[in-house]
């Protein structure tokens, strides 16, 4: 039977009684949206990849748990954000036993509080076809831009510009109120306009 007018919850209630094929369909229908999701806390395609995976698993093994306040999607959204942020804080721990102590006679440390290389925001989650015409200095400026961003921002913004999220989505994924996200975005933009203007760029 097509499944492409049945709607999610018809799908999960077909899960729950074993139908694996509903499923699949529901994997289907959100996995790139858990992978941008994913993809926007990590910035590295391989740990985002991994985290998407995780999230259909610990989906299904909790679908009896999933109750309907809110849609399946923002649930398997909010499953993949906290799995993320659970796999970012993990990373951290990890460049910092063992990576950090490697820098203790001389070389330059990485700033306190920022990310391992692993976490680097890839620039192709907020490029427009526009901005692939520009320098490869201005885009490089941009990236650096939007990784010094506090995580906060960052993140809320990268999860905007994925276009995969509306801002309902992301406040429920994040657990922070919709005015909030709203702000985030908004004042994310302002800081990296205000700091490529400052390094000599027209941004407009």
């Amino acid at each position: 039977m097509s499944t492409n007018r049945v709607t999610d919850a018809d799908l999960v209630n077909r899960a729950r009684q074993g139908d694996s094929a509903a499923f699949g369909e529901l994997v289907d229908r959100h996995r790139t949206s858990v992978y941008r999701a994913a993809r926007a806390a990590l910035g590295s395609h391989a740990d985002a990849d991994d985290v998407a995976q995780e999230t259909f698993v610990s989906a299904y093994r909790r679908l009896n748990g999933f109750r309907g306040d809110a849609s399946f999607k923002t649930w398997l959204l909010t499953i993949a954000w906290n799995q993320s942020i659970n796999r970012r804080r993990s990373l951290v721990r990890v460049w910092r036993r063992i990576v950090e102590p490697a820098f203790a006679h001389g070389a330059s440390a990485r700033p306190a509080g920022e990310e391992p290389a692993v976490l680097e925001v890839a620039a192709a989650a907020h490029e427009s076809p526009e901005s692939r015409l520009m320098s490869d200095e201005l885009r490089g400026a941009i990236r650096d831009t939007i990784r010094a961003l506090p995580a906060k921002l960052r993140d809320t913004l990268l999860l905007a510009q994925s276009g995969d999220h509306t801002y309902e989505e992301i406040a429920a994924m994040t657990g922070a109120p919709l005015g909030t996200i709203k702000w985030r975005v908004s004042e994310a933009r302002k800081v990296i306009r205000k700091r490529l203007k400052e390094r000599g760029h027209d941004v407009g």
